[in-house]
């Protein structure tokens, strides 16, 4: 049988359909999200365990990972364009479950960040893979509606992994966390070795060499439309990361929520999920840039009122709750239709181009997040200016990337 898919194949001659192939992608995806989200009611107490007082340093549980995650996305996408997807996936995988379960036996914080780095490192893989796999099958909006797909079970995982991390803590120690990390990664591992056939044609593999990774870089660096909105991405998440930096403070020291933290995170968590499955709904009809810019503008008004609010007065929860939901939900929409229109110029070197607005998108955004988290002052002040400057500097990029022009499709609706 062939095992190779064609970027123009129909649905139905695919060796795996389409709905696995799209659950497959999401499950590599969502193993990142699992790396941070499940790690933050364990902050205290690795903190403690391994004699961090200072709160706002125990973020660097998260930051080492980001880093890591970021920085070798630079290298497994070169790798991915001449080796094709399946090797580099399960050798990034293999060093993601590695990593974890060393972590899990850390003797000291600093070893600690190093192998969560290391983690990261192995999880650059599954990202820049997972996007390529999408891109190597998929175009225009039927791109969009895929990756928004993917990204709403990936948006799923925020939604149950502090509870899962909480109950894990309940019967075991923080150790736990690193060991069940490994051991989720050791089975998506194996499904994809099982199911997912290669998609990268022979034909459209690219030299493994100094100068074609060169060349690689300066087409998607030179490419005005993928590198604004890369950094456009790069902003948004760069809130959403400093939220997940500080999450556990706000939630505990500024609400005193205590047990119930994993809860309401998994409320807020629950609104991209949701307005990512709505985004695979209407992308199709409505278009990638009708909605991103949409929601754009929608991200912006929700912070606007939050900032104004805070800095007058002490926010209540209600308040918090119902404007950082508004913004959350407008990122289901900005997340996977920003990725797209960066991609979709880019798709005759689909690994390199993922590596490199990878890099952008999570390094940049990682240390963004971090700047924020490690602003917090006791209140929701920082997180609210952080999410204010990087929904006025997305629009900034964006319009340059448009030339001023927004809501502008280029693309026909699609069929269903």
């Amino acid at each position: 049988m062939n095992k190779t898919f064609r970027p123009d194949a129909p649905a139905h001659r695919l060796p795996i359909g389409r709905g696995e192939f799209i659950a497959i992608a999401a499950a590599l995806m969502a193993v990142n999200a699992l790396a941070i989200d499940i790690m933050l009611p364990a902050m205290q107490q690795i903190g403690a365990a391994l004699g961090v007082e200072d709160e706002n340093q125990r973020q660097l549980v998260i930051t080492a990972y980001v880093v890591g995650f970021g920085a070798a996305q630079l290298i497994f996408g070169p790798i991915a364009d001449r080796f094709g997807r399946r090797g580099p996936l399960l050798i990034g995988l293999g060093i993601y479950v590695a990593a974890a379960v060393l972590a899990a036996f850390a003797p000291s914080f600093w070893m600690l960040l190093l192998m969560r780095t290391l983690q990261g490192v192995g999880a650059a893989a599954t990202r820049v893979i997972a996007v390529s796999m999408v891109r190597d099958r998929f175009g225009g909006r039927q791109m969009a509606e895929v990756m928004s797909l993917v990204m709403m079970v990936f948006m799923i995982v925020p939604v149950i992994a502090p509870g899962a991390g909480q109950v894990l803590l309940l019967v075991a120690d923080w150790q736990m966390i690193f060991i069940f990390m490994g051991f989720v990664a050791a089975g998506i591992a194996l499904w994809f070795f099982v199911r997912m056939p290669e998609t990268l044609a022979e034909e459209n593999r690219r030299a493994f060499n100094p100068r074609t990774i060169l060349d690689g870089f300066r087409i998607v660096l030179g490419n005005r439309l993928a590198f604004c909105y890369a950094l456009a991405t790069a902003l948004i998440f760069g809130g959403l990361f400093g939220f997940i930096n500080s999450a556990q403070q706000i939630f505990i020291d500024v609400y005193a929520l205590g047990a119930w933290f994993p809860v309401l995170f998994a409320v807020l968590a629950s609104m991209m999920a949701i307005s990512s499955f709505l985004n695979s709904r209407l992308v199709g009809r409505f278009g990638m840039r009708g909605l991103s810019h949409f929601a754009l503008f929608g991200y912006i008004a929700a912070t606007t009122i939050w900032i104004v609010w805070a800095l007058i007065a002490p926010m209540p929860l209600f308040a918090f709750v119902g404007l950082f939901g508004a913004a959350m939900f407008m990122f289901g929409w900005i997340g996977p239709n920003f990725n797209a229109l960066a991609m979709e110029p880019l798709g005759h070197v689909a690994g390199t181009a993922s590596s490199v607005l990878g890099f952008l998108q999570t390094l940049g955004g990682g240390l963004i997040g971090a700047y924020i988290g490690l602003s917090f002052d006791g209140t929701v002040v920082p997180l609210a200016i952080g999410y204010f400057v990087s929904g006025v500097g997305g629009l900034a990029l964006v319009l340059i990337a448009e030339n001023g022009r927004l809501f502008q499709a280029r693309h026909q609706p699609t069929a269903r």
